[in-house]
């Protein structure tokens, strides 16, 4: 039993003096980051760039889920978020919306708000074009009472005031 008592206490050594050779190469690697300026230069730029290409991905994503809002998709349609994210074609609203609409996402009627204002706005324009011409010209009210002779007869002119009032 004996011969054993001394192997042991070798081994033993032996893993104390590796541990510790561990320990000093960890300090002499910290030592050699604050001893080269460059190389701690170059750990914080690396960390740099990995925090702005975080950012990077985050803004291209924003900015392609504003591209299929734009296109009239509802991103946050069950159905919408397969087509959003398996989507591989050009990242312009129009090239989006026409996928959407082969692949029935939206419907072909269906318009950008600007566009659909913009054709309202020509919808009242010409309406009123067409009123213009087709109407019978403006009715003096106030002379149609003061040349009334009765009070029936104002009263008259007042109900077909108000009747035309609500018809335009």
């Amino acid at each position: 039993m004996q011969p054993f008592g001394p192997l042991r206490s070798k081994c033993g050594q032996k893993e104390w003096v590796m541990s510790d050779a561990n320990y000093e190469i960890e300090e002499d690697v910290k030592d050699q980051v604050e001893r080269n300026p460059v190389r701690a230069q170059m750990h914080k730029q690396d960390a740099r760039i990995k925090e702005l290409e975080g950012k990077l991905l985050e803004a291209t994503e924003a900015q392609r889920k504003l591209m299929f809002v734009e296109a009239g998709v509802d991103i946050n349609a069950a159905s919408a978020r397969y087509f959003v994210k398996g989507y591989d074609g050009e990242m312009t609203a129009d090239a989006i919306r026409q996928a959407a609409q082969e692949t029935n996402l939206i419907s072909a009627t269906q318009m950008k708000p600007e566009v659909q204002a913009e054709q309202n706005a020509w919808n009242r324009v010409s309406k009123a074009k067409s009123f213009g011409e087709n109407s019978e010209p403006e009715v003096d009210w106030n002379t149609k009472i003061r040349n009334s002779k009765s009070q029936d007869e104002v009263m008259q002119i007042l109900a077909q005031a108000s009747q035309a009032s609500q018809n335009i």
